[in-house]
């Protein structure tokens, strides 16, 4: 029987095996024994089978030695053309790592200063403009769903804004800020000192800051300012928007309750 042959090498479990075909084809993803037991005409076992689509994607169940053939047998076609690519395993979610927020345990301060129209608020959010549709509303309308008042810099972040004082006035107001660090976020053009300053927010060594970084890594984050890499925070990446504003309830309710 004829077939291509793709020696793989070494794949680790979870990986995907992506082919491209120019018609429908047998396609056969094999550890080293099956493709031995295949090419000697044998009884084998595979992962795959007859692609009527193309590409066509393969899950590698365990980490070993893959081998994938692509033939016609039992088809009209008399010829195919093949290729293979292999995607590497999706990175691990760690969730079960993260310090939980209401480890925090902060009490607001005593007195809030009410805002403009004299009010006060459970939480503030600050972000740049870039992140208005994707985190801030959503985040928003969840935790106003929750129960919570909540005050959005309706009026966002923009080059040239003191990053500082926009972030002061709303914790004036606020028991807790909640600041949304993205790449566009850090991209406004502020100096690294009034950063710090900001990440110094804290009272007898009590967080009021709850930090939520949005398609931006620590790495970077540790870049723009290495203490705010170690406060509590919350990816979009790993967190979902409700699991972040439960969070930030327990943190609220928690410390109205101290």
């Amino acid at each position: 029987m004829n077939f291509t042959k793709y020696d793989l090498g070494r794949l680790d479990e979870g990986a995907t095996v992506v082919v491209t075909l120019s018609t429908g084809a047998n396609v056969r993803l094999m550890d080293s024994s099956n493709f031995n037991s295949y090419r000697s005409g044998r009884r084998h076992q595979y992962r795959g089978g007859l692609a009527n689509r193309s590409p066509m994607r393969i899950a590698v169940p365990s980490t070993g030695h893959w081998y994938l053939t692509v033939d016609l047998a039992g088809l009209r076609a008399t010829q195919v053309r093949s290729s293979v690519a292999v995607e590497p395993p999706a990175l691990p979610v760690a969730r079960a790592s993260q310090s939980p927020l209401i480890g925090i345990r902060n009490e607001p301060p005593t007195h809030l200063t009410p805002d403009d129209t004299g009010q006060t608020w459970d939480v503030f959010i600050s972000h740049a403009g870039e992140d208005k549709q994707a985190v801030a509303l959503p985040l928003y309308d969840a935790l106003t769903a929750r129960g919570l008042k909540v005050w959005l810099d309706k009026g966002e972040l923009r080059i040239g804004d003191s990053l500082r004082r926009k972030i002061d006035y709303g914790l004036a107001h606020s028991s807790f800020g909640v600041v949304i660090f993205s790449k566009s976020f850090f991209a406004k053009g502020w100096p690294q000192y009034e950063l710090d300053g900001i990440v110094g927010l804290s009272v007898a060594g009590k967080q009021r800051m709850l930090p939520i970084w949005h398609e931006i890594s620590k790495d970077e984050v540790e870049a723009n300012s290495p203490s705010l890499a170690d406060k509590i925070a919350r990816t979009t990446a790993v967190s979902t928007i409700a699991e972040i504003a439960d969070e930030v309830v327990a943190v609220v309710r928690d410390a109205d309750a101290a």
